[in-house]
C-alpha cells in the first residue's frame, strides 16, 4: 500500500481519517506540484505573492539628505550651544529641493536645507530650524547642539545596494511596491493567479435569484464559496447548479479540471445513489481520490483528490460543513498553489476568550465550534453559536471558531480558549 492509498477495513470499507492525517496526506501531495510564475508591471502587484528574491539594484538614498528643513552644518561648530550661549553660523549657501547643491560647507558656516534635500559637501548634520535663530539673512545663532549624523539619512541607510528587498514567497503590500519604485524597479516577477472552478450539485438546489419551486433549496453554497474563494485573492469560474446525473456532473468536473487550478464542488460528497463526486473525480484524472471522510464535526464527508495535479475537493452539501472543510483544506492549497506555503489553519487573528457555556466533544473526533465573541472589562468571552450543519445563519452570528482537539472529550465552561476570528 501506498501513502495515497485510502485505508480501508476489513470489508474493504475505507475509513475514515483524522484532520491531522488528512491534512498531511494533502500537503504532501501539494509538494509535487509545480507552480508557474509571470512578469507583471509594478503597479499590478498589490496582494500577489513574489515569485523570487528581489535585490536592491543600488544603495537608497543614492545620497545622504535632510530628514528636516533646516541647516547643514559641521557638526562640531554646534557642541556646547545653549540659548544662554549660543553658536553662530554664517550662511552661506543653499541647498534647492531636487537639485545638487552647488559648493561645500567649511567651519563656522552653514547651508540652508528642505527636508529630503541632498546634504552639501563638508556637512555631517543637520540643524532643524527650531532649534536656531535667524539674526539676519547671512546669520543664525544655534540653540541647541546636534551630533554627527542627526537628522539626516545616510546613502544606503533604508537599504543598500545588493542587498534583498523582497523575499519570495511574500504577499506583496503597498509598502512593498512603494520599496521597489523607490529602487526604479518596474516589473516584478509573481505566481500566476489561481483560478478556481466552482461546481454546485443537487437536483434540489435552485438558483438564490430566483422564486423557489416547492421541494428545491437555494444555492447557498456557491456564494459562499465564491467569496471565500475571492478573499484568497484567486480567481472564480462558476459553472453553476449541474443536475445529479453522470452524464451532466462527469462532463462538468472534466471541464472544470481541464480549465481551472483548483475545483470545488458541493454536494456529492456523501455516501448515497445520487452521489457520484468519488466516481468523477476517478475519473478526471490521476492519482484520483485520496481521501473520502474524516473524523470532523461538521464535515465529515469530504474528498480530496488530485486529477492531473489539478486538487479537487468535494464539499459537503451542508453550509457550515462547507466552509469548515474550505478553511482547513481548500485554504492552504489555494495558498500552496499562489506561492505562499502554508502548513496551518490560516487565519490572519486569533484571541483567546473565556468558553461561556460547557460543549460536549466525542473522542476521536476533531471538533469545530462557532462562536460569538463579546469583550469585556475582564477580556473576551466566547459564547457558542450552536446551530446544525445545515443552518447558513450561525456562520452569519458567529465572529470565530475554536478547535476541540481529537483525544479531548468536551470543554467545561470557563475554560480559556484560541478563538480563530473570521475577517
Amino acid at each position: 500500500m501506498t501513502p495515497t492509498d485510502p485505508i480501508k477495513d476489513m470489508l474493504g470499507r475505507e475509513q475514515l481519517r483524522s484532520v491531522s492525517d488528512a491534512r498531511n496526506l494533502l500537503f504532501s501531495e501539494l509538494a509535487n506540484l509545480s507552480i508557474q510564475t509571470e512578469t507583471i508591471p509594478l503597479e499590478h502587484g498589490l496582494g500577489r505573492i513574489s515569485g523570487s528574491e528581489i535585490y536592491s539594484p543600488e544603495d537608497l538614498p543614492r545620497q545622504n539628505r535632510s530628514t528636516m528643513d533646516g541647516y547643514a552644518v559641521v557638526s562640531a561648530d554646534t557642541f556646547g550651544a545653549t540659548e544662554s550661549m549660543p553658536g553662530y553660523l554664517e550662511i552661506s549657501g543653499e541647498v534647492k529641493m531636487g537639485a545638487n547643491p552647488h559648493g561645500t560647507v567649511t567651519r563656522g558656516q552653514c547651508f540652508k536645507i528642505p527636508t529630503g534635500g541632498i546634504l552639501p559637501e563638508g556637512a555631517d548634520a543637520v540643524v532643524m530650524f527650531e532649534h536656531t535663530v535667524l539674526v539676519d539673512d547671512k546669520m543664525i545663532e544655534v540653540v541647541k547642539s546636534v551630533g554627527s549624523g542627526g537628522n539626516v539619512i545616510k546613502k544606503g541607510e533604508d537599504i543598500k545596494k545588493s542587498a534583498q528587498a523582497i523575499p519570495k514567497n511574500k504577499k506583496l503590500s503597498a509598502y512593498d511596491l512603494g520599496l521597489l519604485a523607490g529602487l526604479g524597479i518596474v516589473e516584478i516577477e509573481v505566481y500566476k493567479k489561481v483560478s478556481v472552478g466552482i461546481i454546485s450539485t443537487g437536483d434540489e438546489v435552485a438558483p438564490y435569484d430566483q422564486p423557489l419551486p416547492p421541494g428545491k433549496i437555494r444555492n447557498i453554497n456557491s456564494m459562499v464559496l465564491r467569496n471565500l474563494s475571492y478573499d484568497c485573492g484567486v480567481d472564480v469560474i462558476d459553472y453553476g447548479i449541474v443536475a445529479d446525473t453522470e452524464e451532466m456532473f462527469f462532463s462538468t468536473v472534466q471541464k472544470a479540471v481541464e480549465e481551472t487550478d483548483l475545483v470545488l464542488f458541493s454536494g456529492g460528497s456523501s455516501v448515497g445513489v445520487s452521489d457520484l463526486g468519488e466516481q468523477a473525480i476517478a475519473r478526471a484524472g490521476d492519482p484520483g481520490v485520496l481521501i473520502h471522510g474524516v473524523k470532523l464535526k461538521p464535515g465529515k464527508p469530504v474528498i480530496i483528490g488530485f486529477c492531473n495535479q489539478v486538487p479537487v475537493f468535494g464539499l459537503p452539501g451542508h453550509p457550515v460543513s462547507a466552509a469548515i472543510c474550505f478553511d482547513l483544506f481548500v485554504k492552504p492549497t489555494i495558498q500552496r498553489i499562489s506561492g505562499k506555503l502554508a502548513d496551518h489553519i490560516n487565519r490572519e487573528l486569533t484571541i483567546s476568550a473565556i468558553l461561556k457555556r460547557s460543549i460536549n466533544s466525542a473522542a476521536g473526533r476533531l471538533d469545530i465550534v462557532r462562536v460569538s465573541v463579546e469583550q469585556t472589562d475582564e477580556g473576551y468571552e466566547a459564547h457558542p453559536v450552536l446551530g446544525k450543519s445545515g443552518s447558513i445563519s450561525s456562520l452569519a452570528k458567529a465572529d470565530g471558531f475554536f478547535i476541540i482537539e481529537e483525544p479531548i472529550q468536551g470543554l467545561p465552561e470557563n475554560s480559556t480558549v484560541e478563538v480563530f476570528i473570521y475577517k
